[in-house]
C-alpha cells in the first residue's frame, strides 16, 4: 500500500461542491486511488488562482466543502487528526487522508488562524505556495527574501500544535531561515533533486541531506517539469531515478512518495501553474498508475523492506511522532 503526501482533491471537491454536487470523493477520485493502492495521504487546501485574490475567503470555501464530504464519505475516508485514526481506518478498511495547508497567504499576519485551521483538522501546514507573504517568499518571491519575524514565530506555532512542516515552494533563503528555527522533524511533502533538473522548486543535496538530519521525509513529486529539462525525457524511469539519487543523498528513512496529481483539476487551474501541455510523468499519468513506480523500483534493485518504508512507512513514523 502507499501513501502520497500531497494531492488537491479538496481543490476538486470544493468545485464540484459549489456546482450543488455531493458525496464528491466516492464519485470522483475513490475507486482511482483503489486502483493505484493508495491507502491514505495528505489533502491540501490551497488557493489556486484566481481564488488567490482572497485566499481566506477560499480558504473557508474549501472547508465548508470538506465539512459537507467527511459525514458523507466516512464508510470510506476517514480524515484523520491523530496517528490512532490512521491505524484505525487501515485496520476497518478505510482510507484516510490527513489535512493540509498548501501555504499560509490566507492568514495574512494573524497566527491565530493557524490555531483556528487546526481545531478545525488540519495537521500539516507550508508558509508559502510560490508567492512571497507575510511569513515568507516563496520560489517566485525575491530569492534574497527569507522568513519574517512572523513567519519564525508560525513556525514555532505549527511545531508546538503538532503540525508538519513543510518546506516545498519555499525559495532557498526561507528554506535556509526555517531550518535555522524549527526543531524535530522538517518535511517537503513535494519534491525533487536539483542534481538532477535544476528547478527552483527541486531541492539541493545540501537541503536533502539538512531534512534528513531533522528526521523529515521528502516526498517524489511526479509533476513532469521538476522530472527533466527535456520534455520527452519526463518519464517515470527518469522520476525514479529522483528517488534513488535521494535515498543515495539521506538514506532509506527519509524518502516517499508525494506525487501532486493534478489530472483532474480544471484547465485554468493547470494552466497557472504549468507551462506544458499536460503535467504528467509519461507512464504515471494519475494515481491508478502508481504500481508502475513500485514496479520500476523493484526493476533497479530495492528491496521490498526498503519498499515498504519508501512507499508508506517512513511517512507514518513522522506522522506518529509529530502528531502523535
Amino acid at each position: 500500500m502507499n501513501f502520497d503526501a500531497h494531492c488537491d482533491i479538496w481543490t476538486d471537491v470544493t468545485h464540484h461542491y459549489l456546482r450543488g454536487e455531493s458525496d464528491i470523493f466516492r464519485k470522483y477520485h475513490y475507486e482511482r486511488l483503489k486502483k493505484g493502492d493508495i491507502e491514505g495521504g495528505i489533502f491540501v487546501i490551497w488557493n489556486d488562482p484566481p481564488f488567490d485574490k482572497d485566499p481566506l475567503k477560499r480558504t473557508r470555501q474549501m472547508m465548508e466543502a470538506i465539512a459537507q464530504e467527511e459525514p458523507l464519505c466516512a464508510d470510506i475516508l476517514t480524515i484523520a487528526r491523530s496517528y490512532r485514526d490512521i491505524q484505525t481506518a487501515k485496520k476497518e478498511g478505510r482510507m484516510y487522508t490527513l489535512i493540509g495547508l498548501e501555504g499560509l497567504k490566507s492568514i495574512g499576519e494573524d497566527l491565530a488562524l493557524i490555531e483556528e485551521f487546526y481545531q478545525f483538522g488540519a495537521r500539516h501546514a507550508g508558509l508559502t505556495w510560490n508567492e512571497a507573504n507575510p511569513l515568507a517568499t516563496g520560489i517566485k518571491g525575491d530569492p534574497k527574501r527569507g522568513l519574517t519575524d512572523v513567519g519564525r514565530q508560525a513556525v514555532k506555532k505549527i511545531q508546538d500544535l503538532g503540525m508538519l512542516l513543510d518546506v516545498s515552494h519555499l525559495n532557498d533563503a526561507s528554506f535556509w531561515d526555517l531550518l535555522g528555527v524549527a526543531n524535530g522533524p522538517v518535511v517537503a511533502s513535494h519534491s525533487n533533486c536539483r542534481a538532477l533538473c535544476d528547478q527552483k522548486r527541486n531541492l539541493t543535496d545540501a537541503q536533502l541531506k539538512e531534512l534528513a538530519k531533522t528526521g523529515g521525509v521528502v516526498g517524489l513529486n511526479s509533476f513532469n517539469e521538476f522530472v527533466h529539462d527535456i520534455e520527452s525525457q519526463q518519464t517515470l524511469e527518469n522520476l525514479v531515478k529522483h528517488l534513488d539519487h535521494m535515498v543515495e543523498v539521506m538514506g532509506i528513512d527519509h524518502v516517499g512518495f508525494g506525487f501532486d496529481f493534478a489530472e483532474f483539476l480544471c484547465g485554468d487551474t493547470l494552466s497557472s501553474f504549468s507551462s506544458q501541455s499536460t503535467p504528467y510523468t509519461i507512464g504515471l499519468e494519475d494515481a491508478s498508475q502508481v504500481p508502475g513506480v513500485i514496479e520500476e523500483m523493484r526493476r533497479i534493485g530495492f528491496h521490498p523492506d526498503e519498499i515498504e518504508k519508501i512507499a508508506y512507512k517512513n511517512w507514518h513514523r513522522v506522522i506518529e511522532e509529530v502528531i502523535g
